[in-house]
């Protein structure tokens, strides 16, 4: 297949730079302990120093795959596909979303919300970065603000994004993995001293599963 006729398919979402795709029990957030399949999608210029998935930031190291393959491969497990990156907004997501939802998959994304909102979302987990703030669409289709704290100055920032969605989005607070034993504490006191925030953890890698 020539290099053009790729790059059309890609644009009308028809493939996809597929990083890696397994089916894992979700580590963290409101559906923390649930079986889900996970298609990681390659692409990020967010830039988050303390991302645990570099590796997922050019695109090019990840190669174009049919996005009917990555469907048909998730349709072999369970009826959650959780849809990540990288940051998997890069990319149109409206053609994998209503192909599985066709199938009866519920759809699931977790995404710093930088880019305009495509595909159809039964949740949408919005995990805001400082260096690429999300946009309106994606602050207003939020279920879920996931916030990451790496530093005593993200409780601010956390508030800030809080203030920008829906009423009824759960809010989270996690620590960075590396700072968890600093963070974890500072983050439960700001929990019981705001109640509207929950404490999500990175389960996964406590239960050492992907």
């Amino acid at each position: 297949m020539l290099k053009k006729e790729i790059q059309e398919l890609i644009d009308k979402g028809e493939m996809l730079p597929l990083m890696e795709e397994f089916y894992t029990i979700q580590g963290e957030g409101a559906h923390t302990g649930t079986a889900a399949y996970f298609i990681r999608i390659g692409g990020c210029d967010v830039g988050c120093h303390w991302c645990d998935v570099k590796e997922s930031w050019d695109a090019n190291l990840h190669p174009p795959t049919a996005t009917d393959l990555i469907v048909a491969n998730a349709e072999k497990y369970g009826k959650t596909v959780v849809i990540t990156g990288g940051e998997p907004l890069m990319w149109s997501l409206d053609y994998i979303t209503t192909s599985l939802n066709d199938k009866g998959i519920k759809t699931h994304i977790e995404t710093s919300g930088a880019y305009e909102l495509s595909g159809s979302w039964d949740w949408f987990c919005l995990s805001p970065k400082k260096t690429k703030l999300p946009t309106p669409s994606s602050y207003r289709a939020a279920d879920e603000l996931k916030m990451i704290i790496h530093n005593k100055n993200d409780f601010k920032f956390a508030e800030e994004q809080a203030a920008q969605v829906g009423d009824n989005c759960q809010l989270f607070l996690q620590p960075e993995w590396s700072k968890k034993e600093k963070m974890t504490p500072l983050i439960i006191d700001y929990v019981m001293e705001h109640p509207k925030w929950r404490i999500s953890l990175q389960t996964h890698k406590y239960l050492n599963i992907p």
